[in-house]
């Protein structure tokens, strides 16, 4: 099996072929045929040609299934992480060509382990007077005020030397006790917004330095100090603040229109690119459950019966035309 068949199954498998999954377990087996309506299974190897009877599929244990899948996605990982490193050697060289005279620092620099990138954000932040961050949802979702105490008094510091702080989160995070508890203890130049979609966690200091993530996990990091990548990337924050809704210190509520709510208006702009609940829920820093339930919700304000037509509707009533 290919790394890209897993990952593709991966992301396509739904309740449908899970259902026949659970079906292949409880029975022992399931027609051949019915792979057309699920070929992930195959590809992932849930299902395997029964060894007597090509007309028979059998399901492979779900531990043993589960041990193979996590395997190659640790697999992925590892391949993915030793791309990274080999293009910033490769790249590195090249970089240096356009750094300014006399510079002798690493235009790019890769780091592993949460614990240490944190230290060098530290660092980068000891004379800071600026702070650009974009914060995925997952961030806050465990919020352990002890364990954020130290993040809490950097950032305080910052703003006591007169610097600013500014940070972009999801709508999902606008109610968020813990999120809006960690901004009342800090005093100074402060600001938080949301968009329903953000890029992944982003940090630039004094527009000097930024640190992207390098893993999925976000166990590995790049430090950039080239100057035309942090610009670039300081430039598409400012961007998505300009877009952004007001969340601290002063929240702005979001228009509701046509009985249509600005959560559900993201979801259906989603919904009309085909995404599954799953991608959605994802992308908007949501769970599955809380996802499907807005899209129940949409599909009743619209009168819809149907998937299909709940898109049908959605392009009719001119929703995603305004601006909300």
């Amino acid at each position: 099996m290919t790394g890209k068949a897993h990952n593709g199954g991966l992301e396509a498998l739904g309740e449908e072929a899970l259902d026949l999954y659970a079906r292949a377990l409880h029975q022992g087996h399931v027609p051949a045929p019915a792979a057309a309506e699920a070929p992930h299974l195959l590809h992932l190897g849930l299902l395997h040609p029964a060894s007597n009877d090509p007309g028979r599929l059998e399901p492979v244990a779900p531990q043993i299934a589960l041990h193979r899948l996590l395997r190659a996605s640790a697999d992925r990982v590892a391949e993915e992480r030793l791309r990274q490193e080999r293009l910033v050697e490769a790249l590195e060289p090249l970089l240096r060509a356009g750094a300014p005279a006399g510079s002798t620092a690493p235009l790019v620099t890769p780091h592993s382990g949460k614990e240490h990138i944190g230290r060098v954000i530290d660092e980068a932040m000891s004379e800071a007077t600026e702070l650009l961050s974009v914060q995925p949802y997952d961030s806050y979702i465990n919020f352990d005020p002890a364990h954020h105490e130290p993040a809490i008094r950097r950032d305080q510091a910052l703003l006591d030397r007169g610097g600013r702080i500014r940070a972009l989160y999801q709508h999902t995070l606008r109610h968020a006790p813990a999120l809006t508890a960690r901004y009342e203890r800090l005093t100074g130049d402060v600001e938080a917004r949301t968009l329903d979609e953000i890029t992944e966690r982003l940090v630039v200091v004094d527009r000097e330095v930024a640190f992207v993530p390098a893993s999925p996990d976000r166990s590995s990091a790049l430090e950039v100090r080239h100057p035309a990548l942090v610009e670039f990337l300081a430039t598409i924050f400012d961007r998505l603040w300009r877009l952004a809704t007001p969340m601290y210190p002063r929240a702005v509520r979001r228009p509701t229109l046509n009985g249509v709510t600005p959560r559900q208006r993201a979801i259906a702009a989603l919904l009309v690119e085909g995404h599954t609940d799953t991608v959605i829920a994802d992308r908007l820093g949501m769970n599955v459950r809380t996802a499907r339930e807005h899209i129940a919700k949409l599909a009743a304000t619209l009168g819809s019966g149907s998937r299909a037509q709940l898109g049908y509707l959605i392009g009719k009533s001119g929703i995603l035309d305004r601006d909300g």
